[in-house]
């Protein structure tokens, strides 16, 4: 892929499309790529003919938004830099945050076949199902984001009866409390999640609410290993 595709990519991620559609004309993106209207209409072509984007053609412009393809090649390009500008920092961070009540979407993705089996061979357990949440304080969401540039343990998304289930990653992780030494867990950063960005996810194999009697409210901090 060239420079041209790549950078093409990421100002259509700055503008929201990673997100949600964006209704672009290719004389905005021109705007945007400081390029002609050919180029940019050019640009956007050569993203669609990719696979990188969806695009929607009506009559003053188009809806544009990034492929989950296109999604993982902007990822593929933050790691490459992560082990640039960051590959001598310390391989463990601390999040940490209070105990709340998921929206039950852990216990349904984490019995999943297709997953299990890969948490099974990559991570060395089966989690129970379910996760056990966090929501971060200010600064566990910044430490938070680095995992999200880092390149963890490859999760891969699958397609079944129709439906498209995303990827992720995993981090191995310990939990910082008195009973919870030697206890296996691992961070998951799912590729498309409901949770907002100040929501942390943790597999088990352990129902580790009933091991370590935690309730909601009560503070959990972690070492993620990246």
């Amino acid at each position: 892929m060239t420079v041209d595709i790549v950078v093409s990519l990421k100002m259509l991620a700055l503008l929201g499309a990673i997100v949600q559609p964006i209704k672009l004309s290719s004389g905005q993106f021109a705007e945007v790529l400081n390029t002609s209207v050919q180029t940019a209409a050019r640009r956007l072509q050569e993203l669609d003919n990719e696979g990188l984007v969806h695009r929607r053609i009506i009559v003053n412009g188009q809806w544009v938004i990034l492929t989950e393809r296109g999604i993982a090649r902007l990822k593929s390009e933050c790691y490459e830099y992560q082990k640039i500008f960051f590959s001598t920092q310390n391989t463990e961070i601390e999040i940490g945050g209070r105990l709340i009540t998921g929206l039950g979407e852990g216990q349904y993705y984490t019995t999943l076949s297709q997953y299990k089996r890969q948490f099974t061979t990559k991570l060395g357990f089966t989690p129970f199902p379910g996760t056990l949440n966090l929501r971060l304080d200010s600064q566990s969401i910044e430490a938070r984001k680095k995992l999200e540039v880092s390149s963890g343990i490859e999760i891969e998304g699958f397609v079944s009866a129709d439906r498209t289930f995303g990827g992720g990653k995993c981090f191995p992780c310990k939990i910082l409390r008195n009973n919870a030494e030697g206890i296996k867990s691992a961070v998951v950063i799912p590729d498309r999640t409901h949770y907002p960005e100040n929501v942390l996810e943790i597999i088990s194999p352990i129902y580790l609410r009933c091991e370590l009697k935690l309730i909601d409210g009560d503070e959990i901090k972690t070492k993620v290993m990246i």
